[in-house]
């Protein structure tokens, strides 16, 4: 049967709205935040060179940048090949983690991450680029990331990446031609990081050295110390400990530009 909403029942509603306007700023905030989407990207290699150990993105790196910025921006996940990415630093005793895999709506999300080819650049305020060792394997040459990545960062957006997610920046140019990095401070995983797990080897570039080349200026702090970098609307961070860090340092430099 199909339902007829007669003037009587419309001035119902309207007055009911006026007499709970918390109403109708609820929905007012949903919409809102609805509108406002990061773009969180994660790795779909999952090997750590000839080693035959097993990477792919840390779920650490995801899930505490997903908890400094989940209750003002809807969060959407993207990897090189699309669809469920493999997973490193499955800690379930992390309440963080736990947090994030036990939501419904994200776990979803990012089992079925989206393929680049699927994004559309101009839905988003910023795109930020997780960790795990897999990162350095099929991060720097995906083409196709990097455009979306120079599409929000020259549309006014951020740019953020923590750990091994800064090898995604270090062959993303701008309109100009000149690398994103270059003139730039950035922070990432230290060589002297890589050495003390002994992968310095395995990988197949020093993600610091490579940033240097490219014209970044270099910070660092000591191993595993949380260190976060922010120059203007890039934003990054030096291991997993820095993640957190990193996630509220993009949603501050948001929030300055109004977005």
């Amino acid at each position: 049967m199909k339902k007829i909403i007669t003037p009587g029942l419309m001035a119902i509603a309207i007055f009911a709205l006026f007499l709970n306007p918390d109403l109708a700023n609820a929905q007012t905030k949903k919409s809102k935040k609805m509108e406002k989407k990061i773009l969180f990207v994660v790795s779909s290699h999952d090997k750590k060179g000839s080693t035959g150990e097993s990477t792919g993105y840390y779920l650490g790196e995801v899930t505490h940048a997903w908890e400094a910025l989940k209750d003002d921006y809807t969060i959407d996940f993207v990897s090189p090949k699309g669809g469920t990415p493999p997973v490193d630093g499955f800690d379930l005793n992390d309440p963080i983690n736990k947090q994030f895999w036990d939501d419904a709506v994200y776990h979803n999300k990012i089992n079925n991450s989206m393929k680049p080819s699927e994004v559309n650049p101009k839905e988003y305020v910023a795109i930020y680029y997780a960790g795990g060792h897999g990162a350095m394997w099929d991060f720097p040459e995906n083409a196709e990331i990097a455009k979306i990545a120079t599409a929000i960062y020259e549309n006014n957006g951020v740019v953020g990446a923590v750990c091994h997610g800064p090898a995604g920046l270090v062959n993303i140019k701008l309109s100009n031609g000149k690398y994103l990095v270059d003139g730039k401070k950035v922070n990432a995983f230290t060589n002297e990081e890589e050495i003390a797990v002994k992968l310095e080897k395995v990988v197949p570039f020093a993600l610091e050295t490579k940033l240097i080349e490219r014209g970044a200026k270099f910070e660092k702090s000591g191993l595993w110390q949380p260190h976060v970098t922010v120059d203007g609307r890039l934003v990054t961070g030096q291991n997993p400990q820095s993640a957190k860090g990193v996630g509220e340092a993009i949603l501050k430099e948001l929030k300055s530009l109004g977005k």
